[in-house]
């Protein structure tokens, strides 16, 4: 069900309780601002998540309160990942669904990064 990203953070959503430890994930990044995991349903050869460990609902939340220093190590170690992975070429899309209108289905900022074949358009056009 898609939420609201205008909605305060909900410190049960399950990318929080990863984050706690209370539910485990196939890491493939950890450092002070972000965590990389594989994506549980793949929608790609390569799907990885990666979230912020700030409590951020979306990118809208993220831009307006976090610290510079969190937007970039964020942004950064999305790009450090997608290089570990091998996307750098011949090429991934990065996703953030953001409020209900983009189908974000968990209320903490996440990006998507696909990979592994060529992924088609971007968005089905309109009928």
């Amino acid at each position: 069900m898609p939420i609201d990203a205008t909605q305060p953070y909900d410190p049960a959503n399950i990318f929080a309780k990863i984050l706690r430890g209370e539910v485990p994930c196939d890491k493939v990044h950890d450092d002070a601002l972000a965590l990389a995991f594989r994506d549980i349903n793949p929608q790609a050869p390569t799907h990885i998540l990666v979230i912020p460990k700030g409590d951020y609902v979306s990118w809208d939340d993220f831009s307006a309160r976090a610290s510079d220093a969190e937007i970039a190590g964020f942004i950064r170690a999305v790009g450090e990942v997608a290089r570990a992975a091998g996307l750098a070429e011949p090429g991934y899309r990065l996703l953030a669904n953001v409020g209900a209108h983009g189908h974000q289905e968990v209320p903490h900022l996440h990006v998507h990064i696909f990979g592994g074949r060529p992924l088609g358009p971007m968005l089905e056009p309109d009928r």
